[in-house]
């Protein structure tokens, strides 16, 4: 507790400025020890104690405090990585901290993909061009909010599998890192071994075996793990920097930490500035006073921290995750976190806040804020053509016939590693109704032909099917909204039918399975399609299509789903991500930098009933 009221020891910073605000208090000059400007490299970020002084950390043996904040590169168009990082270097931070999701990068079993989006080695180097080092968080978990952890979806398959370990990521990605590191002129000054796994402890072996594969692969920089505060005895290594993640400072926010180690420096891995939304429940907003005086209350205690998130961009696609208490929840579409950065890269009253302190803090000036990207309203689109989905099967992959439903992960399909996202359809031939059970995760919509009888969920696993003459088609279309993050509960996450499904306890045989993985190519073909006028209603699942006309200049919008219920939208080919009636995000958000010049081609697959017309605004609207 005593931490707060020790004297603030300046050896190492610059003398103090007469115009500091802080009033005791020097201001740090850390313009030495910036990525350009440090070209000898010896012993890089290191812990130190100099006699009764308080530990600290040094760069280059100067006295050094990590500012840091994260930004996720899969979670930022492209075009857009260069804007928010010189943002996070005008606000004030000295560090960019970034996790890697092996899901993203590995999606088939041996087929990776570091490109475009995904290029971590440029969004890296961008980083230390713009003058941040950077911390490096590669899991192989991640948690993130992000579907399964992180954790590619195809090790579902093996029943017995040892969650925690390091598969074939690191074999494909610490070659890409090591040429990034610090010691090799790159800006990479620390390493993160595993994340959280205090909160797993499955395996006393685990954390060890994950840190040797980072030094057996070349990692010199200096690692550390991450905990929550009353995790971290259970996730730290001996040898190994512990850091912990909080939402506030009180007290005895240390007393675990300085049970693992007494003698290092306080480091804060996730200041948690926001938080992250799910589907049906409220907007998650945090004051930024709050976050500003925590903020100094670290800077006076000389305790290093991260922002998370300083940006957190959009769940794009189908890549968010979901929490489960009691209830499955799927994390909206927003990745927004109300954090310091907006998720389209608009100034916040915390960012103002921050970067005040900051520039009372640092001896230097801070760089000009960079200008905000424009946003605008386009006219609205009315789609004039739709496809219900039964037209549009012919357009997907083979279906996959089997005796009994398989679930998403175990469908033979892309080389063998199964389907990651989207949607699955089941058809079986059926000559009676009655009382129909089915174990579906996560939503099902029950068919008779083409007619919906039922929606099925965590908390309705049973409907009734009314008396027919002769045998129809009975179709069950299953939704993976989002496979959880965290918990034990990732081990249970497989997705479309996952257990017994029958009619009065009469198992049902004989499927065609139908996977909807939503994949860009999928709508390349579906442009062949007869597509039919838009009807007045329209109630069942369905693709609409329209023009979004964008003029010569494209720019940043966000669209409205008013009228429409609940589905995704593709732009250009692209997956915008979710919406739903529910709430509480109201918008999506549509970079500009995905926009053609003029006409770009619009898609909802919209599950459950037709609206009228998709709007654009300049603004968002995150919660209803």
């Amino acid at each position: 507790a005593g931490i707060f009221f020790l004297p603030f020891i300046m050896s190492g910073f610059a003398p103090r400025a007469k115009h500091a605000s802080i009033p005791g208090f020097a201001r740090f000059n850390w313009s030495h020890l910036a990525p350009a400007e440090l070209k000898d490299r010896h012993v890089g970020l290191q812990t130190t104690r100099m006699g009764r002084g308080k530990p600290h950390f040094t760069l280059e043996g100067h006295k050094f405090l990590i500012f840091g904040g994260s930004i996720h590169y899969f979670r930022v168009p492209r075009a857009y990585w260069r804007d928010r990082l010189l943002k996070l270097k005008a606000c004030g931070f000295n560090t960019l901290t970034t996790y890697v999701p092996w899901n993203l990068h590995e999606p088939e079993r041996g087929k990776f993909d570091f490109s475009g989006n995904l290029d971590l080695e440029a969004f890296i180097w961008m980083a230390a061009e713009l003058g941040l080092w950077v911390i490096l968080r590669p899991g192989p978990y991640i948690c993130s909010e992000i579907d399964l952890g992180g954790l590619p979806s195809w090790l579902l398959q093996d029943p017995d599998l040892n969650w925690r370990h390091t598969g074939s990521l690191f074999d494909h990605l610490i070659p890409r890192v090591v040429p990034l590191q610090y010691h090799r002129g790159g800006p990479i000054i620390a390493v993160q071994v595993e994340n959280e796994y205090g909160s797993y402890n499955k395996d006393k072996d685990y954390m060890p075996y994950v840190q040797q594969a980072l030094l057996q692969r070349g990692i010199v920089e200096l690692l550390l793990t991450s905990d929550n505060e009353r995790d971290v005895l259970k996730g730290y290594i001996k040898g190994v920097l512990a850091t912990v993640n909080m939402k506030t400072l009180s007290r005895d926010a240390f007393s675990l930490l300085n049970k693992a180690q007494s003698e290092k420096p306080i480091m804060i891995m996730e200041f948690w500035v926001g938080w992250f939304d799910t589907w049906g429940n409220q907007h998650f907003l945090r004051d930024a006073k709050e976050v500003e005086h925590t903020v100094l209350e670290f800077i006076k205690a000389e305790i290093s921290f991260n922002a998370y998130m300083f940006h957190g961009g959009t769940n794009f696609g189908f890549m968010n995750g979901a929490t489960y208490l009691g209830k499955h929840r799927g994390v909206v579409t927003s990745y927004d976190y109300d954090a310091v950065l907006t998720e389209a890269g608009d100034y916040t009253e915390k960012y103002f806040k921050l970067r005040k302190l900051f520039g009372s803090v640092l001896a230097t000036p801070l760089p000009p804020l960079p200008d905000l990207a424009p946003k605008t309203m386009y006219p609205a689109v009315r789609p004039s053509l739709f496809l219900p989905l039964w037209d549009a099967l012919e357009y997907l992959n083979e279906p996959v016939t089997s005796n009994i439903p398989v679930n998403m992960e175990n469908l033979p399909i892309n080389h063998g590693s199964g389907q990651s996202y989207g949607f699955i359809l089941y058809e079986t031939s059926i000559c009676s109704g009655g009382h129909l059970y089915v174990h579906a995760q996560d939503m099902a919509q029950v068919f008779l032909n083409e007619a919906i009888i039922g929606v099925l969920d965590d908390d309705t696993r049973n409907l009734d099917i009314p008396k027919f003459k002769g045998c129809q088609l009975l179709r069950i279309l299953v939704e993976n909204q989002g496979r959880v993050n965290f918990s034990w509960k990732i081990q249970e996450q497989r997705k479309g039918l996952t257990g017994f499904i029958g009619i009065n306890n009469i198992p049902l045989k004989g499927f065609t399975i139908y996977s909807l993985e939503m994949k860009m190519n999928f709508f390349e073909r579906l442009r062949s399609a007869t597509w039919r006028p838009v009807p007045e209603s329209y109630s069942g699942p369905a693709f609409y299509l329209g023009t979004l006309m964008a003029g010569p200049s494209p720019k940043d919008t966000f669209l409205r789903l008013l009228g429409w219920n609940y589905g995704f939208v593709f732009i250009n080919g692209r997956n915008l991500g979710r919406y739903w009636h529910i709430g509480p995000q109201e918008t999506l958000y549509l970079p500009g930098a995905w926009l053609h010049p003029e006409n770009n081609e619009i898609i909802l697959f919209e599950k459950m009933r037709s609206g009228s017309d998709i709007q654009s605004m300049d603004r968002p609207n995150l919660y209803n």
